[in-house]
Order: C-alpha cells, then structure tokens, then sequence
C-alpha cells in the first residue's frame, strides 16, 4: 500500500521542503562552484530509472574538465578538486538531486541510479532492481556506501524491493544521516572515484574483452553517443 500510493506522495512533500529550507545552502554551494569550476557548477548524466528509462541526474559538478594535448580528459583523481572532495565527503553534490525527485525520476529512497555502462553489464537479476525508482539513497549507502563489492551492492537492492514500507525507508534515511556525519565508505580504497562495473568484471576475469567492447558500444548505443 504504501510503496504503490504514498511513497510518491510523500517523496515529492519532502523534497520540496528541502528545497525551500536548503536553498540558501545551494545558492552558496552554486556561485562557489561556477567560481572554482570556472563555469556551470552542475554536472548532468545519464541514468537508468525506473524501468530502465533513461534520464538527466542532477549533481553539483566536484571535478573539473581538463584535458590532455590530445582532448582526452585526465584521470578522475587529477580533476577531482579538494572542493569537490569535499562536497563528496559531505554528500553536498547530490543535493541538486532533489529536483530530479521532484520530477518523478527519483525517490528518496530506492536502489541508487548506476551509470548506463554499469546496467549493461548487470545480469537479468540484477537488472530488477530498475523495476522501481532509483533513490537519493539507498539499503547499500547505509550499508556501506561505495566500499563495497558490486555483488553486495546488488544484493542490497534486491533485498530492498522485495519489501519496501514506510519504516524501512525512515530506518534506512536516519541511518544514511550517521553514514553521510560519519563520512565513510564514500569511495573505494585506494581510489578517487568507484569502478565501473564492466572495469570490475573485466578484472576479475568475469568478461573477456570482445564481451567488454560490444556492451560498452551498446551502453553508447543507449545514451546516443
């Protein structure tokens, strides 16, 4: 009852109070970014919603954009700015993305919205957990956010849309407020951002690379790149 005709009710409710309560906190956090970034201070990107519907998330921009002598862009642990690390620690980044619970594309509560080119990857199982709306956060991010593995992050997702009720989304909140304080688990060891799925299964020797390149073309294939 709750997950089919309130949780939407209450999502939209809650993301516009914190709209209007911590505007003054993303005005702040907006002309600081144009400033260190050197311009737009969002960053958009594709994501798989609910039912695999693809849509813009919206995120405070934490890296910059710069490129080699070649016009490829440098390594995430050299765009990564202290600025953006530290909107990272504090989750600040994904305050934009109340708009996008706004809108219907999230919840504040669901499975977190991966990228296109980890969906492709993600076996026929794993993929139920698009059969309902991404979230804000999430059972795995009160888990242990990106310092996991991939195959206890999926499990997390699964366990949670097989029983989702109105406690067990405060439950999982309160406990992503400690989680966020705490300012743990926000990426993997050793690294400055996760690994993509397909990086991870192609490192454990999951997938050869022929299998790699034709889902990454299929992943471009999907955002129309």
């Amino acid at each position: 009852m709750y997950a089919k005709f309130f949780k939407r009710f209450f999502d939209f409710c809650l993301s516009l109070l914190a709209l209007i309560i911590l505007s003054p906190v993303m005005l702040v956090l907006m002309l600081i970014g144009a400033i260190v970034m050197k311009g737009n201070p969002f960053f958009t990107q594709l994501r798989p919603g609910k039912d695999e519907k693809i849509f813009k998330l919206i995120k405070f921009r934490t890296m910059t954009n710069q490129r080699d002598s070649d016009g490829k862009l440098l390594p995430d642990e050299k765009r990564l700015v202290p600025y953006g690390k530290w909107l990272r620690s504090t989750s600040l980044d994904e305050l934009p993305e109340l708009i996008n619970i706004l809108k219907g594309e999230l919840a504040i509560v669901g499975p977190r919205p991966q990228l296109v080119r980890d969906m492709v990857f993600m076996t026929p199982e794993q993929r139920k957990r698009h059969s309902v709306r991404p979230g804000l956060t999430g059972l795995a991010q009160c888990n242990g956010r990106n310092a996991m593995t991939w195959e206890k992050k999926f499990a997390y997702d699964l366990e949670y849309i097989k029983k989702i009720t109105f406690l067990g989304d405060v439950k999982i909140i309160l406990q992503t407020v400690v989680k966020v304080f705490q300012r743990d688990g926000i990426t993997e060891e050793g690294m400055a951002t996760a690994a993509d799925l397909g990086d991870y299964l192609l490192s454990e020797g999951v997938v050869d690379r022929a299998e790699y390149d034709a889902k990454q073309a299929e992943a471009k294939e999907l955002i129309g790149v």
